[in-house]
């Protein structure tokens, strides 16, 4: 199985911006997004990448100010996620025979089809989200989050902030708290893969922002469902029974809609494409061949 890996050079703001790209397979191109999260990359994707390539061309990409590699130090905001997407489905992988979104990417790329119809492909959404994982704890948003967003950006204080929410101790915890089912799936190996994100540099600006929802594709669930609701194809939407419950409620009213076909698997909570790959990957295998 051969891997290509690649890059993407793109700018906002005046910043070059350059995110990692890996190919796996041949066939269809199957776009490949990653959640967006502190400890989030495009290896995420890569066991459900390897369990789909006999059929399709599947293309992992990062997002601007995630991923493993140096970022700009920039004030994101969910316009640059938008303005990234649209390019990506413009001339990196257009017209893709699918879309695969973990998490916040589901949100962006809902929106990416409703306003560009089949722009995407067939969207299969796995654990999607739309809300940052403070405004879910808090059950809304408070102006104090764009404050500590603003905060993240200064030198020293930024840096403190961002360290204390990003040491090993808290990336376990709340990792097997919310991403991962099974203490397991992240070994001291892994932990130590995840951990050496968190410390790439300018990667405080774009996780502080995601966690206290500052990059939310969405701004209610109302806005989210009605999103879905506008898309004319079908929707896979595949979730775990371990998932945290805020998080499942929004899943499950998503897959109450008409055009939302759901799997709900037996185990996973919001990495369940990485941990649960093989589940995953039959039940988009199935989708996207009609079985």
């Amino acid at each position: 199985m051969q891997v290509h890996h690649d890059h993407i050079d793109w700018s906002w703001q005046d910043a070059a911006v350059r995110v990692g790209v890996t190919r796996i397979g041949a066939g269809p191109a199957v776009l490949m997004l990653p959640a967006l999260s502190s400890i989030s990359t495009r290896g995420e994707m890569r066991p459900l990448q390897e369990r789909l390539a006999a059929t399709f061309t599947t293309i992992a990409i990062d997002w601007p100010g995630f991923g493993d590699a140096p970022r700009p130090a920039i004030r994101w905001q969910p316009e640059a996620y938008r303005a990234f997407l649209s390019a990506v489905l413009e001339r990196a992988v257009n017209e893709p025979f699918a879309t695969v979104a973990a998490g916040h990417a589901a949100g962006y790329c809902l929106a990416a089809a409703r306003d560009r119809p089949g722009s995407a492909g067939r969207l299969c959404l796995m654990a999607p989200t739309w809300r940052g994982p403070l405004p879910t704890v808090m059950g809304k948003r408070h102006k104090a989050f764009a404050r500590i967003a603003r905060a993240g950006d200064l030198p020293v204080i930024g840096q403190l902030l961002y360290r204390m929410n990003v040491n090993p101790f808290m990336v376990r915890m709340m990792a097997l708290g919310h991403v991962y089912r099974d203490p397991a799936a992240l070994p001291e190996r892994v932990l130590a893969e995840k951990l050496a994100v968190t410390r790439a540099a300018g990667a405080r600006h774009a996780s502080i922002r995601f966690v206290v929802g500052e990059l939310d594709p969405m701004t209610s669930r109302e806005e989210f469902l009605d999103t879905a609701r506008q898309i004319t194809d079908p929707i896979l939407v595949v979730y775990g029974a371990d998932t945290p419950t805020k998080s499942m409620a929004e899943m499950a009213e998503l897959a109450t809609l008409t055009n939302v076909r759901a799997v709900v698997l037996p185990a996973g909570k919001l990495a369940i494409h990485e941990e649960f790959a093989a589940g995953t990957a039959a039940a988009v295998r199935a989708f996207l061949l009609g079985g």
